[in-house]
């Protein structure tokens, strides 16, 4: 009895992690450039009472065994990194990367974070910044005097200045990819930082290298899906129901032995 206890147990806090998931994931469904995660589960150790194979007699042996499961475990939280759908702002500084690739982003201390939200502004000094002020890297400075701003799908940036009849380059934006974009370390405020499991960055123009084009006028949206999360969340405390209820059997049943007489 003592066995199933242990085990039900491991499955509620199993299911646990799995809403607290959940609910990070519902929390951001208006987040820019948000990705979703999803819990990985394993069992866990099994006590076996008799091995598969194991000789039962002089000329037969068992065909299956006898093993009892221990419960499940969390392994993994892993972000999934598929598109979210993109929704038009007509912003000139809104960007969408329609494609694999980050946008890279510096901050006060000089380290470089990755970002897929393309919701960008310009600070005082005409420098174009996320929405806390950090800076896009490599840094594109837009002239005081512009007009209008366009940003090409290869990442050229090009503005309007009076008097000119034509748009002048002012910059080119660069995205960066990995080998493994689930490795990625989540700091929150839409950024990342590489590991060891990611591997290193690796920069190219937008459209090539394997990287996405860039969108002008549109921000990429979280790529929650609200229904699939909702049935997640529903199963979830299903789960987490049934779990208990195994318990309270469990526990019920030990009573019973306890108020035997002899």
């Amino acid at each position: 009895m003592m066995r199933a206890l242990w085990t039900s147990a491991s499955g509620m806090e199993a299911q646990q992690l799995q809403i607290d998931v959940i609910a990070n994931n519902l929390a951001n469904v208006n987040t820019a450039g948000f990705k979703k995660s999803k819990v990985n589960f394993q069992d866990l150790l099994y006590q076996s009472l008799s091995f598969p194979g194991a000789i039962s007699s002089s000329e037969t042996q068992l065909p299956t065994g006898s093993q009892v499961g221990l419960g499940a475990r969390p392994v993994a939280v892993q972000k999934l990194f598929s598109q979210g759908d993109f929704q038009m702002t007509r912003n000139e500084l809104d960007l969408a990367i329609e494609g694999p690739g980050f946008f890279q982003i510096t901050l006060p201390n000089g380290e470089t974070v990755y970002t897929r939200d393309g919701a960008f502004k310009l600070n005082g000094q005409g420098e174009i910044v996320n929405a806390e002020g950090y800076r896009l890297e490599p840094g594109i400075t837009i002239p005081e005097d512009a007009t209008a701003i366009s940003v090409g799908s290869d990442g050229t940036v090009s503005v309007m200045r009076p008097g000119q009849t034509g748009f002048s380059e002012v910059g080119r934006i660069v995205l960066v990819r990995f080998a493994n974009p689930s490795g990625l370390m989540a700091i929150g405020r839409n950024a990342f930082v590489p590991t060891d499991s990611s591997g290193d960055p690796i920069e190219g123009t937008p459209g090539q290298d394997g990287l996405g084009t860039i969108s002008q006028g549109f921000l990429e949206m979280s790529n929650v899906n609200i229904v699939e999360e909702m049935v997640a969340m529903i199963v979830a405390q299903r789960a987490y129901e049934i779990n208990s209820k195994a318990i309270q059997a469990s526990d019920e049943m030990l009573q019973m032995i306890n108020n035997m007489k002899r």
